[in-house]
């Protein structure tokens, strides 16, 4: 005996009913890469993983420009050679060996160590190398998932460069797979991440460009916020670039709860007596104006406090 279909939802055509059945698959597609990070401050921020092609769209600008750099290079010491009556191939190529292997490598340290912990190519796709604990990105962490780069892929596709003999072909073949099974990696974890995030203890993010919400904008010009919140240069400089950037994370995104625990958290550390009437959200307005407008001040002059811990700033 078949069963007949339920009926429709009185007041819920198909059209409808369809486009919820849509909204409902792409905000599961979408939470699949979303997740909760819990920064040092207590804030909960929610991040959006780098797609495997975004990654890969990233990389492959990083590499052209690399490939700029270094074809560049050769062209000019091949003319400055040619003019010194200096012709010498061999030592030419061995020079040039040598600049593209630390243009391979420490292009992505030298701009993921930044402040922006982004390569023009991540910048270009709006990502961004991040922490995975909440943290600062630290020195080593980049270190260790770029140095780990050249063993997923530098290493054995040189493999493939070498002789032509049988045995020379089997070890270009084995570096060709051992390069593929790296490469295919992000695919088979549902973070997306390298072998090279998963030992440094990174991913990679989206980090769209977004302007300041205006309410901090008119945070910083406000006389009325800046008699009422006149925060002493100590009391400003007890945090630093990295928190700046986690507080507009929380203004822009956190629910209230959330950000009466991070201005609960600023006020302990800053010794910040609350108020009559102030709201935890006009206070971590004052304050993120107030640290923005130090810091700008300090770059100006030369120095930079690059987070909380950073006593030299």
């Amino acid at each position: 005996m078949t069963k007949a279909p339920a009926p429709a939802r009185p007041g819920i055509s198909m059209e409808a009913a369809q486009r919820r059945r849509a909204r409902l698959a792409e905000q599961m597609r979408v939470g699949k890469m979303t997740r909760t990070l819990v920064t040092p401050e207590g804030a909960k921020i929610r991040l959006k993983l780098a797609s495997v092609a975004e990654r890969a769209g990233a990389f492959a600008i990083d590499v052209a420009i690399q490939w700029a750099i270094v074809i560049g290079t050769l062209l000019a010491l091949g003319y400055t050679m040619r003019a010194m009556g200096y012709d010498n191939a061999n030592v030419a190529f061995a020079f040039w060996m040598v600049f593209y292997f630390f243009v391979r490598n420490f292009y992505f340290i030298f701009f993921e160590i930044g402040r922006k912990a982004a390569t023009p190519g991540k910048r270009a796709l709006g990502l961004r190398v991040a922490s995975r604990d909440g943290g600062r990105l630290t020195a080593d962490a980049v270190l260790a998932r770029n140095f780990m780069r050249e063993v997923e892929i530098g290493l054995p596709l040189q493999f493939l460069f070498m002789g032509g003999d049988q045995v020379s072909a089997w070890i270009g073949l084995l570096g060709l797979v051992w390069s593929g099974v790296f490469m295919l990696f992000p695919l088979f974890n549902k973070d997306k991440m390298r072998v090279g995030d998963l030992l440094a203890g990174t991913w990679v993010i989206k980090a769209p460009k977004a302007q300041l919400m205006q309410d901090i904008v008119s945070a910083v010009t406000s006389p009325e916020l800046g008699a009422r919140f006149a925060f002493t240069p100590q009391q400003v400089d007890a945090y630093g670039i990295h928190e700046l950037h986690v507080l507009e994370d929380v203004l822009r995104q956190s629910a209230p709860e959330v950000k009466q625990q991070v201005a609960a958290r600023i006020r302990a550390k800053v010794g910040w007596e609350r108020g009559t009437g102030e709201t935890d959200l006009a206070f971590l307005e004052a304050y993120y104006a107030a640290l923005r407008k130090r810091l700008e001040q300090r770059m100006l002059l030369g120095e930079r406090k690059s987070d909380k811990y950073d006593v030299k700033g």
